[in-house]
């Protein structure tokens, strides 16, 4: 009997001031959009991970953002079979992580040196959202993690 198991991973929720999250559009399939997220690597503190991935997919860093909290427990989701396949691995178990935009003393409340690089990828643009708004557009078998991420993690 094969063993079925969880592929280890963090998410990364950049806000703003206004309640707004930092979500970006997947390549495939279009119209779906996200959070950053991404695998810990063996040895790593999901933190680094956090932090690793966020300059990789988003191209921001510690002097755009810094952290405010995290969920201290895991949150998982199955992949839909069809996605899955015959891979023993069954789904993600995700360490959530909030991040808020360091203000810029120069900048008139645009945040004009917020420019996020989607990584072209896996990632094709971006757009600040709402909590509700990004949640109505994630792909729905990973809705109801963001749901109770969430409800725990923005105030």
């Amino acid at each position: 009997m094969s063993s079925q198991s969880f592929r280890a991973g963090v998410v990364i929720v950049i806000r703003r001031d206004d309640g707004r999250l930092l979500a970006f559009e997947r390549k495939q399939p279009r119209g779906a959009w996200q959070l950053p997220q991404g695998g810990i690597d063996v040895g790593e503190e999901p933190i680094d991970a956090a932090w690793r991935e966020m300059e990789e997919e988003t191209g921001l860093d510690r002097s755009h953002v810094r952290l405010v909290d995290q969920l201290p427990d895991w949150i998982a989701y199955e992949w839909p079979d069809e996605i899955r396949g015959d891979d023993p691995v069954r789904g993600q178990i995700q360490r959530w992580f909030l991040f808020g935009v360091i203000p810029d003393p120069h900048d008139d409340g645009h945040l004009h040196h917020v420019k996020p690089r989607p990584d072209d990828r896996e990632f094709v643009s971006w757009t600040w959202m709402t909590p509700h708004e990004l949640v109505d557009c994630v792909i729905d078998w990973r809705r109801p993690a963001y749901q109770r991420a969430f409800a725990r993690l923005l105030p």
